[in-house]
């Protein structure tokens, strides 16, 4: 059966598509559809991929603005900055001494004592990420000796390599930045616990994004007293650096743009050069296909997202996946022009008081902006 986008295209008359302001002249062709992509990511690629994400290309701490009624930012430069300083020196191999050499008659260096890394814990919206690829910049290092990702990139890196080769393929790195940190199951807190313990005792510095404080990581969401000594572990790697403030995204900006409506979404997504056009329901079940290693593959050369009739998501499982291709999308900068429902209310009154409501709210933020950013899609 055709999907009612299908139905509605074969309605509309493509010479008829006024262009968007700023978009190419309409041609014949289609527009992508993220439902038509099974991409598949090689594990060179998910490696090399691990840098801060487009949208953080030119950050770094001077271009971070603080806000003037929070000192906690300003104060989070002032740590990090120091921080980034005190990774400028020689980062030797287990065993190894000036130059590379083996020194045979050592004793085993001994892992770093007390935190060996900072653990930025805020609300969505307050500029962490764009803090934790500040340092990633600032760290005096060669690109290769650095890693960025988000939590899930990186066990997905574990799934992809193996733990023993994820050790070794990171543990000749100074730094290791982790965004969006989050322990949603038990198995996930076994593994990295063990990860990043490997990974220190190897003198890898650590740091880390969340909305959760490093001793609070699991709560709501399985019984995180059963898994305490691991969580407690994972606390005792960094050191906590809170930061306050308001969502900047929504400091001193208009409300986001209502819905349009489907003519309108599928018109701009005719008129846009590498704008791809799906309808929400058949997309979130296109997600569940594929796994969400590959959700920034999905969008390879994607300018604009257009998606019609956005309903409320219906489970868990299917929230989760979205969150994920939101903060792919984010990263890369890429509009999303929607019909249906606002985006705050994507999510039930039940999911966002549970567990994840915190990775629900920073997608309703993201999205937010991203729809800002479409606005101009649609010829006024």
């Amino acid at each position: 059966m055709r999907s009612s986008l299908a139905r509605r295209i074969e309605l509309l008359t493509v010479s008829s598509f006024p262009a968007a302001p700023g978009s190419s002249p309409i041609t014949a062709a289609a527009p992508l559809s993220l439902c038509a992509r099974a991409p598949q990511v090689p594990a060179d690629r998910l490696v090399a991929e691990m840098v801060p994400p487009p949208r953080f290309d030119s950050v770094r701490f001077d271009t971070y603005v603080p806000d003037p009624n929070q000192p906690s930012q300003s104060g989070a430069v002032t740590v990090l900055s120091a921080f980034a300083a005190g990774l400028g020196g020689a980062h030797l191999a287990e065993g190894s001494g000036p130059g590379g050499k083996r020194r045979w008659f050592t004793r085993k260096p001994q892992p770093p004592a007390g935190p060996r890394g900072v653990y930025l814990d805020g609300g969505y919206g307050v500029g962490k990420t764009h803090l934790l690829a500040s340092l990633w910049h600032a760290t005096p290092a060669a690109p290769e000796k650095k890693a960025f990702g988000t939590f899930v990139e990186l066990t997905n890196l574990v799934g992809a390599l193996g733990f023993q080769q994820t050790v070794e393929t990171l543990g000749g790195h100074r730094l290791l930045c982790i965004d969006e940190f989050e322990l949603d199951d038990p198995g996930d807190t076994v593994l990295v616990s063990s990860l990043l313990s490997r990974l220190v005792d190897k003198g890898v510095a650590l740091a880390a994004t969340s909305n959760t404080l490093p001793g609070k990581l699991g709560e709501g969401r399985f019984a995180a007293a059963d898994f305490l000594r691991e969580i407690q572990g994972l606390s005792a790697r960094f050191r906590p650096l809170r930061i306050d403030g308001e969502d900047y995204r929504h400091r001193g900006l208009p409300e986001a743009p209502a819905p349009y409506s489907d003519e309108q979404v599928t018109k701009a997504a005719y008129a846009t050069e590498g704008a791809s056009l799906d309808d929400f329901p058949g997309l979130l079940g296109h997600l569940a296909s594929v796994h969400p290693s590959r959700y920034g593959a999905l969008t390879d050369g994607v300018r604009a997202v257009c998606l019609t009739d956005v309903t409320a998501v219906p489970d868990q499982s299917t929230a989760l996946r979205l969150v994920v291709l939101a903060d792919r999308l984010y990263d890369r900068e890429v509009p999303v022009l929607a019909s249906g429902l606002p985006f705050d209310r994507l999510f039930s009154e039940e999911m966002l008081n549970g567990g994840y409501r915190k990775k629900y709210f920073r997608a309703i933020s993201r999205l937010t902006a991203l729809a800002r950013d479409a606005k101009g899609l649609v010829a006024q």
